[in-house]
């Protein structure tokens, strides 16, 4: 099959490999029709997160159609539209029986090879799904859309990790692609008003299409006084970090009110600093939201019902052929590139 291989950072070939084949009796073989670049694909192609060893086919964010099934497969047929998460998770473990399946104990992603494993991901033209972590395709969504269903599961994890009470204000830093599903995914499940933070002018425009209420520069240097004007002068009660760096979190702090919560979804690097004394006296919360954990189906439907929008983020569909061209141009920061869909 052809594939997209990272032979070394920064270096992808478009090439010929050996076809998946299915060992495992749940495993499903599917035909990849379409697979996103997540950020965490770009920060992997320079080798900063460690998590993307060469070589390796990278890619995670996926839909497809089922060619061939093991012996166990019960649930799904050759031709079935699916998705599937990012992680293959044992469902043995005491975090899997808690139905936490994100922070299971033996945790594998796909396309990441850390030096504890390395799994072959969908940057290609078939990858192997074990049946446990698919999910049927609705009718009326398109390849590209499907593809973007684990970003849309991110966010959708990350509001209900947070909570958010009905009416509350809320901020999201960083008007990224996750960013905008944040945005979307509170104004559909009863938040009050929602905030949004960039300091990309264009990337501050599409936050307000995603929903917001209001768009603000955190460079400016009116930020307090305009945060005050719009939170009765107490701040927002949740603040939702999607970069994963330190300014933004500190941003983040800045504009929570007193006993509120930051939740943190960027993680773009190890370590990032926080300001100390401020979350401690004035009793923040910092909550950690990774991956997803069963919100496949609700973000599927919330896409199948018009309720969350991924077609004006999608920036580019493009031949996986093309995928170092494009991998050059979000690792430059070309543009406002928010979601590039490559089809096998």
């Amino acid at each position: 099959m052809k594939a997209l291989l990272m032979e070394e950072y920064k270096k992808l070939k478009y090439t010929d490999v050996p076809d998946p084949v299915i060992e495992n009796g749940d495993d499903m073989l599917v035909r990849i029709r379409a697979s996103s670049i997540c950020g965490s694909d770009v920060h992997g192609f320079d080798g900063s997160t460690g998590r993307r060893l060469p070589p390796i086919i990278m890619g995670h964010e996926a839909a497809g159609e089922i060619v061939r099934t093991g012996a166990a497969v019960t649930g799904f047929k050759k031709g079935d539209r699916v998705t599937f998460d990012s992680t293959i998770y044992c469902g043995e473990c005491w975090f899997c029986r808690r139905g936490e399946v994100n922070l299971c104990d033996h945790r594998v992603v796909l396309g990441v090879s850390c030096g504890e494993y390395r799994r072959h991901g969908t940057f290609a033209e078939y990858a192997l799904v074990p049946e446990r972590i698919a999910v049927p395709v609705p009718e009326g969504l398109s390849w590209e859309e499907a593809a973007c269903t684990e970003p849309v599961g991110v966010a959708a994890h990350a509001v209900r990790t947070a909570a958010p009470g009905l009416n509350e204000t809320t901020a999201v830093v960083g008007s990224g692609l996750i960013g905008n599903l944040v945005i979307q995914i509170l104004k559909v499940s009863g938040s009050g008003k929602v905030l949004a933070l960039d300091t990309d002018p264009a990337r501050r425009e599409t936050a307000l299409a995603s929903g917001a209420d209001a768009v603000l520069d955190p460079a400016s240097g009116d930020l307090d006084e305009k945060i005050r004007d719009l939170t009765d002068g107490r701040g927002a009660d949740k603040v939702f970090e999607a970069v994963g760096a330190t300014a933004p979190i500190r941003t983040a702090v800045s504009i929570v009110r007193k006993g509120g919560a930051v939740i943190l979804i960027g993680n773009v690097s190890p370590r990032a600093e926080i300001p100390l004394q401020s979350v401690v006296s004035r009793q923040i919360s910092l909550l950690g939201s990774c991956a997803i954990s069963g919100e496949y189906p609700l973000a599927l439907d919330l896409m199948a019902g018009g309720k969350i929008k991924v077609k004006s983020l999608i920036s580019a569909a493009v031949p996986l052929s093309e995928g170092q061209q494009w991998f050059d141009r979000l690792y430059n920061r070309e543009g406002n590139l928010l979601k590039v869909v490559m089809l096998p």
